[in-house]
């Protein structure tokens, strides 16, 4: 791996979340979660380098649910896999057509999304993993809050560490502090296989409406973002009606 400026910013903000939110310990077996996006490949990537350098032993045991649109790429992901030493857990399902299902009155992202992230939870178990690793970062937090203000009702966004079940399973996000457009250089940088999401709804969901509203907002103003990211830890609550 080239260590370029773009992936030493994304090692100085993944290793200060993973410090900061303690979210991987010595011994850990950690399920990733890959989508073949760039995202989750740049985590893949990053963990595994980490693995040489860092006091820190872990384990890592990628994951990957394959919705089952055609032209679908889980074969070659797990050959990816295995050129960086790893075994690919995959299951191909119809996660994706059922969701798109003529008639359907909920959104299909919604619940392909949920069929999804269950399955993803019951093979980090099946896989003697106690964490999950996913690949959002700090735009997709930020997008995740807007889009639960103005479609849920509620003011939310996804942990950097996230206990679930009761303790079974934790949920972390190393990626956390990154930002997505050193993501994209760095996928670049790197040649990663980035691949083509086949689901119909890839460029019409209401998180891509979301992003393009702000990206407009950071054009004109490139405060927008740190101030929307840091008003998560700034929280008044005498301002608000509980």
């Amino acid at each position: 791996m080239r260590e370029t400026r773009t992936f030493q910013r994304i090692n100085r903000a993944m290793g200060q979340a993973i410090h900061t939110y303690d979210m991987i310990q010595d011994g850990d077996r950690i399920a990733l979660g890959l989508s073949g996006g760039k995202d989750s490949l740049t985590l893949l990537h990053m963990m595994v380098e980490r693995l040489a350098r860092v006091p820190v032993e872990y384990s890592i045991h990628p994951i990957f649910i394959d919705p089952g649109f055609e032209n679908g790429f889980a074969d070659a992901l797990a050959n990816h896999c295995r050129s960086l030493g790893l075994e690919l857990t995959y299951e191909i399902t119809d996660h994706g057509p059922e969701a798109h299902k003529e008639g359907n009155s909920v959104n299909p992202c919604f619940i392909c999304s949920r069929l999804r992230r269950k399955r993803l939870f019951e093979l980090t178990s099946e896989l003697g993993c106690a964490t999950l690793a996913l690949g959002h970062n700090k735009d997709d937090i930020i997008e995740t809050l807007l889009m639960n203000i103005f479609y849920s009702g509620q003011i939310s966004t996804m942990m950097p560490n996230q206990s679930m079940f009761n303790g079974e399973i934790c949920v972390i996000r190393p990626l956390y502090l990154a930002e997505e457009p050193d993501i994209i250089k760095f996928a670049n940088e790197q040649n990663l296989p980035v691949f083509t999401n086949p689901c119909p709804s890839a460029t019409r969901s209401k998180r891509s409406e979301v992003r393009t509203m702000l990206k407009e907002l950071y054009a004109a103003n490139p405060s927008v973002k740190g101030n929307i990211f840091r008003s998560l830890s700034q929280v008044r609550l005498d301002y608000l009606l509980t």
